[in-house]
């Protein structure tokens, strides 16, 4: 039986309240859970509605008594960012008052875990994983929170750091559809179904990013409790997460969005959390390592003007974008290109650009030089 569970968050000003909305469905305990959220950067409404639709199938679907295991959707996972408006101008992805990407350093739960977990694991890989599940959401109840971003991070992990499956539903400025994809490269299969069920174009797979981003955080609690505890304890990786970014900002359309969740009701179902799994589809995309992302960055300020289009395969040098001087009309363009030969799969909403912004993104097949440590994009 569904069940909304509302938390207030502390009051920024006198007068005023916050709420997350969490749609339950599920008892509590049954297994596999999945933890959905959408739109944690509070200006990424394609997220936004494309959780929409998910919560009405999943309605249907808890009508049917289809739900087997426990699922937990958070379909507006900011209302700091939603009400974050500057001259008119809607600012969701850094909070205002610390300029804090709200995708960034969540609380690591692995040492607090792994003290609840000393002495108590053995050989059993099944009960270790029973244990570090119970150890990770008692860790999460007893994290502390200051202010307002405080304790909207500690109500989600505390929803989600049980879970087996965690969905962090996002878009890009303009792109296609893609994830990314908290496992190495040698490893990529454990998300195969999630690639083919979505239809995404990408799957960009890493262990540590670095950032500590809300998906990575989630996985990465695992493969460290495994390393900490070596090999003779054995601990699964029992969480798969992956960031989805359906597309770009400006990609709102209902039809569109209906048919993303009714692909993740389907990743859901084979996976064991809803009845009615059925085979996955041929992928449409591939896998690559994050590493083989080449980030391109304007040189300088001026008017970006694409010169290849969303999804296109190029060269490496070849020109995908100028840049215009909008104060002289006789200087050279400048011309911009990729350090790898791949995919064009998301490029800047912005065209009015300034020196270092990002402009582009192109998914080659082997890491480029310089692509280690902090790979994301702020």
């Amino acid at each position: 039986m569904k069940r909304i569970e509302r938390v207030e968050l502390p009051s920024p000003s006198a007068g005023t309240r916050r709420e997350l909305v969490f749609h339950r469905y599920g008892g509590p305990g049954a297994a596999p859970k999945a933890y959905i959220q959408a739109s944690l950067h509070a200006d990424e409404t394609p997220a936004m509605l494309v959780a929409h639709h998910l919560v009405r199938a999943l309605d249907a679907a808890d009508g049917a008594g289809q739900i087997l295991g426990e699922i937990v959707v958070l379909p507006a996972a900011n209302p700091i960012g939603l009400d974050q408006e500057v001259a008119g101008s809607h600012l969701g992805r850094h909070d205002l008052a610390s300029g804090a990407n709200f995708n960034r350093h969540w609380p690591d739960l692995t040492q607090d875990a792994a003290r609840l977990l000393e002495a108590r694991l053995g050989p059993d890989e099944r009960a270790n994983e029973r244990m570090v599940r119970a150890a990770l959401a008692e860790a999460a109840c007893a994290l502390e929170a200051r202010g307002a971003l405080g304790h909207l991070k500690r109500a989600i992990v505390e929803r989600a750091a049980d879970a087996a499956i965690v969905l962090d539903l996002h878009c890009d400025a303009e792109a296609v559809l893609y994830f990314y994809l908290s496992r190495a490269i040698e490893d990529w299969r454990a998300g195969e179904d999630l690639l083919r069920h979505t239809g995404a174009r990408l799957a960009l797979l890493t262990e540590d990013p670095g950032g500590g981003s809300f998906d990575d955080t989630m996985s990465a609690t695992w493969r460290k409790l495994a390393e900490r505890f070596g090999a003779q304890i054995p601990i699964p990786r029992g969480c798969l997460a992956a960031t989805l970014e359906y597309r770009g900002q400006s990609d709102v359309r209902d039809e569109e969005a209906r048919a993303d969740a009714e692909n993740l009701v389907r990743f859901l179902a084979g996976r064991g959390v809803l009845s009615g799994g059925a085979d996955a589809p041929q992928a449409r995309g591939r896998a690559i390592a994050l590493e083989a992302v080449d980030i391109v960055r304007a040189p300088h300020a001026g008017i970006l003007v694409m010169a290849r289009a969303l999804g296109a395969m190029v060269a490496s040098g070849e020109t995908i974008a100028e840049l215009v001087d909008p104060g002289d009309p006789e200087a050279p363009r400048t011309k911009l290109s990729s350090r790898t030969a791949g995919m064009l799969f998301s490029h800047a909403r912005d065209r009015l650009v300034r020196p270092g912004a990002a402009i582009a993104k192109v998914a080659g097949t082997e890491p480029l030089p310089g692509r280690a440590g902090y790979l994301l994009d702020d």
